[in-house]
């Protein structure tokens, strides 16, 4: 598939090509790539799924559980964009400065949904998929480059860099998960996060009633940043957190969102208020096959000293975890519930 030199395809515009073919494309050819399957002609939701399975690699199955579809359901999605680029003739380049902004949100949906699979990876042996956080970061860095002035671009890349630098410490020696409470602050990249906290600094703080105006990603970042500049785990603000996470919730319906506030408040509030929510999380049904759920309910049921109910939470979390990583560290966990005296 080549390009002539208006930028549009010779020939039907069909990014599957891409990755079928093998070819590892400059990374101005896969910016490219992201802007044409960002298109205003495809729903957001399309345009997110085509760009993860082409640009970022991933698996239908994998993407299907990021959206919490069927995989049967993902696949007909990204297979109805394609034939919609294909047939519209939709052209392979960057838009225009004055085009970008209709596409900067597919855009940033995509790194950021590279960013998370290879944060925290959707099946395999690596708890992390490092390729795919260093894509998403690069990616990241090419549209703050032609955007310089968005506030969003600018906090997704942050909210990257201040993720990734702990990404040496969120494993041991082996492989496996150290919690964050429990990983050694030492061994995160200073450098990371002092890039991350100047590009936030950058913009207004979303502190107090400026968080009611921060986007998405601004809030995210907001909520990464206070882990960077905790030097302990207990020094850690998370009323701040849950207040970032309010603001959060009221831009989004994610599951995803309410679970890790539930968290927080737990971190904040005690297990009692985090039971609660994620209670309300377990009724509402969406997060029904996300082994975190289970895992959080269990975490919070063991510091309430309730060891019977944290057994059961512990094991439907195994039953549905997806990396051999945490498969491990939830069987310490339920064997510690089983077993006190064992080392958890």
């Amino acid at each position: 598939m080549d390009a002539r030199a208006d930028g549009s395809l010779d020939g039907p515009a069909d990014p599957g090509e891409v990755v079928a073919h093998g070819e590892d494309p400059a990374w101005d050819d896969r910016l490219r790539l992201v802007f044409t399957c960002a298109h205003p002609a495809l729903p957001m939701e399309a345009r997110v799924a085509l760009t993860l399975r082409t640009v970022g690699g991933l698996e239908t199955r994998e993407i299907a559980r990021a959206f919490l579809v069927p995989e049967s359901t993902m696949g007909q999605r990204i297979a109805r964009a394609k034939r919609k680029i294909r047939n519209a003739g939709i052209p392979y380049r960057v838009p225009p400065p004055e085009a970008l902004p209709e596409r900067l949100g597919g855009v940033l949906a995509v790194v950021y949904l590279i960013a998370n699979e290879g944060y925290l990876a959707s099946s395999g042996d690596r708890l992390q998929r490092l390729d795919l956080t260093g894509e998403a970061i690069r990616l990241a860095r090419l549209v703050v480059s032609l955007m310089p002035d968005s506030d969003e671009a600018g906090a997704l890349l942050a909210l990257l860099l201040l993720q990734h630098a702990r990404a040496a410490a969120r494993v041991d020696a082996a492989g496996d998960l150290v919690p964050l409470a429990e990983q050694d602050r030492s061994r995160w990249d200073a450098d990371e996060i002092d890039e991350g906290l100047a590009l936030l600094d950058r913009t207004s703080p979303a502190a107090e009633a400026a968080r009611t105006l921060a986007g998405p990603y601004r809030l995210q970042a907001e909520i990464q940043a206070v882990h960077a500049r905790a030097t302990t785990a207990e020094a850690t603000d998370w009323p701040g957190i849950v207040a970032c996470y309010d603001a959060l919730a009221a831009l989004t319906d994610s599951p995803f969102v309410r679970l890790n506030r539930a968290v927080a408040i737990g971190e904040a509030e005690g297990g009692t208020a985090a039971l609660v929510a994620l209670a309300g999380l377990e009724a509402d049904g969406r997060l029904a096959e996300y082994h975190l759920l289970p895992a959080a309910q269990a975490e919070f049921l063991r510091r309430a000293g309730r060891l019977a109910e944290a057994s059961e939470r512990y094991r439907a979390a195994i039953a549905l975890a997806p990396t051999a990583p945490e498969v491990r560290f939830l069987e310490r966990r339920l064997a510690n519930v089983d077993d006190p005296t064992s080392t958890p």
